[in-house]
């Protein structure tokens, strides 16, 4: 043996020296050193780089004279490593050549030791052996963007069962001869095969989440689920079946098959019935029912069981073979039947694709629309559509079944007979039947000219009652358009149909809810805990903020209560509006107050002229006389806004800062002209009950000016004070926007008048929500340094 082995490498050595050829090397073009990138680089990064060195290398940019052989190399590196297919085939074999059969190795070389090839059919290792693993599984191979683009749409009609394997992977030596027969009985079925080599195709095995070899899962729906048995043939097509929806087929008996087959109307599908002798349904039917689950309703009937008796007979069955029935609008008889003893997936997939449809079908969205009356596309494939708009009542029951009588005798290919209610899909027989008096039934003749939308089409006079002449009439109408389609002189662009099924919605999610549940169940009863982290980290996640946020919340609460009992003064204080809790407090304000700061030297560059970008401070001017009054009003107001994050509550006495009222004022004239105020300049202007919203960020305010509800509120009684005060806040918000001219009010001023100058501030509030506000504009904020001495 070890003669043998030194013989065989002597040779390799010998042909390696003296052959007429040199010696293979690694390939002078390297499209990752071209690009300065590593094996492991993204394809963002890649991206980035090909344009810093196609802009630098361009050879209308460059003068250097390798610059268009550079460009050129640069181009076919990113071509090369942009293309995942081209960028693995190049890290398996470096090869380059766009027309060299992908995953064939050049010559049958491979690379050995970074700088000798040698050829792999000296030495027959069963664990890489290329020529007995790829003959099976190469026509499986599966690749990132085929798995996204292809197979992950394609497990929505079928499942697929995929292994993951790798080279050098000794496990998978011996399970080959299982998977290959479970691959020969199961691709027969119409289940879909898939192979990922981890070595290739690292991204794709990370996206399955399979981290072992060998490994087997299962994909359907787009889901994906790990087979965990030992690895057997009768345990793999177990897997399989149990992928599927356990509610795909219903079993029928003499108790319920009348149920069954009258729910086509309900359904608006066909139900097919498979007669056979096993107990089990057939896993070939159980996989057709999954293909065509939207289109038709499956049910099985066991031929040994004495509850099927009946059925036998009435449809006489020959219980020597199975049998499979379609039945539409007619429950007593089949439309189609099909017999044989040996049914192949062929057969029964042509079987069940001529009889998709009913006779006259329920338009129940878009769809099946698009199905039973496509596009046309060439002159000869010209498909019309003989629609009756009808309704769900009784009356219209008549005429829907002489429509039915009418389509069950057509032959023609290109008509299609359906029905739609009015109620149900509005929108499109209003178009239908728009600048027409006509009301349901009406029977329109439409062909669609594209999928935007836009189709020719007819009404047919008269209406439609089921009536001789009623048929008569569109049968006329049908045969002038088999020899000229002009007839159809109306054109329209119908709206996508409404989803009438939609209601399932709910139902459906509770299934989805299920199963997903039944996944994970499994998935703990198997100990797969690495597939199981990403959702019990999830989980955890949640449950730890929702358990430290009670306890939390828990802690906040206790301390506030303690922190409530004692001084029942300033709670009292609090109520009345007096602002000297909310400045203390540096805690949360209850849900019944509001946390109004006054505006002082101190707190004027954190509340103003450093206050974040977004947010605004709403500062109330008033006068120690008036304080307590106006901001209790003010609260009230304010309160339904104090819910939002970027709102801030203040107020300024203006006894203390009455020259930065007249600076503000000076920097922003248009906001007292604006509402035509014409005060003369001898005036001093009374600020009380002034409002301003300051954007300390971007340098503006927007100003309330007080709304008086009276002219002469002292001369009148209390009632008619309250009169006044109610017509005041039902007011237009024009008069919002042009108020009275202010009028100076001494300080002998009546508590309700003062209350007063608050009334249309709410509206105001909203206003300045809605960013609707007239905006002023200053240069800079004054100084707030100097005090103006009490009088």
């Amino acid at each position: 043996m070890a003669r043998s082995w030194g013989l065989s490498v002597a040779i390799v050595t010998l042909y390696l020296l003296f052959s007429n050829r040199p010696v293979e090397t690694a390939t002078d073009f390297d499209p990752y050193k071209i690009l300065g990138m590593t094996k492991s680089a993204s394809q963002a990064e890649i991206k980035r780089v090909y344009k810093q060195l196609a802009k630098e290398w361009h050879p209308d940019k460059n003068k250097n004279p390798e610059a268009e052989d550079m460009f050129i190399k640069i181009t076919k590196s990113y071509e090369i490593l942009s293309n995942e297919e081209k960028r693995a085939n190049y890290d398996r074999y470096g090869q380059t050549d766009e027309n060299q059969a992908y995953g064939q190795p050049q010559q049958g070389y491979r690379h050995f030791h970074d700088g000798f090839y040698f050829d792999e059919s000296f030495f027959h290792f069963p664990f890489n052996n290329k020529g007995s693993r790829d003959a099976a599984d190469s026509k499986y191979m599966l690749h990132y963007n085929q798995y996204i683009n292809d197979v992950v749409p394609d497990s929505f009609r079928r499942p697929y069962l995929i292994k993951i394997t790798s080279d050098w992977c000794f496990s998978c030596i011996h399970i080959e001869p299982v998977w290959k027969d479970t691959v020969q009985e199961l691709e027969a079925l119409g289940v879909g095969i898939g192979v990922v080599d981890v070595g290739y195709e690292r991204r794709l095995a990370n996206h399955l989440g399979a981290h072992r070899t060998p490994s087997i899962l299962g994909l359907i729906n787009g889901k994906v689920t790990f087979f965990h048995y030992a690895v057997v043939r009768e345990h793999l097509r177990q897997f399989v079946e149990d992928l599927l929806p356990q509610r795909l087929v219903e079993k029928v008996t003499d108790r319920n098959d009348l149920e069954f087959l009258n729910s086509w109307h309900e359904q608006n599908k066909p139900h097919v019935l498979l007669f056979d002798q096993v107990p089990t349904v057939p896993l070939l039917f159980k996989l057709t029912a999954f293909a065509y689950k939207d289109y038709l309703q499956f049910g099985y009937v066991d031929q040994g069981l004495s509850e099927t008796a009946n059925l036998l007979r009435q449809f006489n069955i020959n219980t020597y073979a199975p049998t499979m029935l379609v039945f539409k609008e007619n429950t007593d008889k089949p439309a189609d039947i099909i017999q044989a003893k040996g049914m192949k997936k062929q057969i029964i997939d042509e079987f069940v694709s001529n009889n998709k449809f009913l006779l006259v079908p329920r338009l129940v969205n878009q769809k099946l629309f698009d199905e039973l009356c496509p596009v046309k596309q060439f002159h000869r494939r010209r498909k019309y559509c003989v629609l009756l708009i009808t309704g769900e009542e009784e009356s219209f029951t008549a005429g829907n079944k002489a429509f039915l009588s009418l389509a069950s005798s057509n032959t023609k290919e290109v008509l299609r007979f359906a029905y739609v209610y009015h109620r149900q899909q509005q929108p499109l027989c209003d178009i239908l039947l728009k600048n027409r008096d006509s009301t349901p039934p009406q029977v329109v003749i439409l062909e669609r000219r594209n999928t935007a939308g836009k189709v020719l089409y007819k009404p047919v006079t008269g209406g439609w009652n089921g009536s001789e002449e009623d048929k008569h009439r569109l049968l006329e109408e049908l045969e002038r358009l088999q020899k000229d389609p002009s007839i159809l002189n109306y054109d329209a662009m119908l709206p996508e149909l409404n989803n009438e099924f939609a209601s399932m919605f709910l139902i459906q999610w509770m299934y989805t809810a299920y199963d997903y549940l039944s996944q994970i169940g499994d998935d703990l009863l198997h100990n797969n805990w690495r597939e199981m982290m990403p959702l019990l980290s999830l989980i955890f996640s949640a449950l730890f903020i929702l358990f430290g946020t009670v306890v939390i919340q828990a802690f906040s609460d206790s301390s506030e209560e303690k922190q409530s009992k004692p001084k029942p003064k300033d709670e009292m204080k609090t109520e009345n509006g007096s602002p000297s809790t909310a400045n203390t407090s540096s805690r949360p304000p209850k849900k019944n107050f509001v946390e109004v700061t006054e505006l002082t030297d101190i707190t004027y560059t954190s509340n103003l002229v450093k206050l974040r970008p977004g947010h605004i401070n709403v500062v109330l001017v008033l006068t120690d006389a008036s304080k307590n009054v106006l901001l209790s009003k003010f609260a009230k107001e304010v309160y339904s806004f104090t819910g939002s994050l970027t709102l801030h509550f203040s107020f300024l006495n203006v006894d203390k800062h009455s020259e930065w009222m007249d600076a503000l004022m000076e920097f922003a004239p248009d906001a007292l002209k604006m509402d035509g105020d014409e005060d003369d300049a001898n005036h001093k202007i009374d600020y009380t009950g002034y409002v301003l919203a300051l954007n300390g960020h971007k340098k503006y305010l927007c100003l309330f000016k007080p709304v008086y509800t009276g002219e002469d509120l002292e001369s009148k009684s209390s009632e008619e004070e309250g009169a006044s005060g109610g017509r005041s806040r039902s007011g237009s918000r024009e008069e919002q926007q042009h108020p009275r001219k202010t009028v100076p009010r001494s300080r002998s001023t009546s508590t309700l008048q003062i209350h007063h100058k608050l009334d249309r501030l709410g509206l105001w509030m909203e206003r300045l929500m809605e960013g609707t506000l007239p905006r002023h504009y200053i240069p800079a904020w004054p100084g707030l340094e100097k005090i103006t001495a009490n009088k």
